[in-house]
């Protein structure tokens, strides 16, 4: 299911996970997989693989699709370019603030050593 906009939040926390980024790059370097075969790439458990799968279903960095018992994932391709814009989009936000921070800082600096 496609996600028109994705939650910066969400994705943060979904991608800042380390077993999820696993799970997105093994995802990345197979095409697709079940919850067991990644489980058996993944030093957590098949239960643990589908709680994550469930939450990078959820922000649609990736879609399972039923095939007899089993789900197979795959990457949401133009979901995760969305998510890559849109995290390079915070991080050029946070890169902003911190300049800012940092000229506020130097001022404060400046404006205290006339001071002494």
């Amino acid at each position: 299911m496609p996600h028109a906009t994705i939650d910066t939040e969400e994705l943060v926390a979904a991608v800042t996970e380390p077993s999820r980024r696993q799970m997105l790059d093994l995802l990345l370097d197979r095409g697709e997989s079940t919850a067991t075969t990644l489980a058996d790439s993944l030093p957590i458990s098949r239960q643990a693989v589908s709680k994550h799968l469930a939450v990078l279903t959820r922000v649609g960095l990736v879609a399972g699709e039923k095939n007899g018992r089993e789900v197979r994932y795959r990457l949401n391709v133009e979901s995760l370019d969305r998510a890559s814009r849109s995290l390079g989009e915070l991080a050029a936000a946070w890169d902003r603030r911190l300049i800012r921070i940092k000229r506020i800082a130097e001022a404060a600096a400046a404006a205290n050593d006339l001071k002494s």
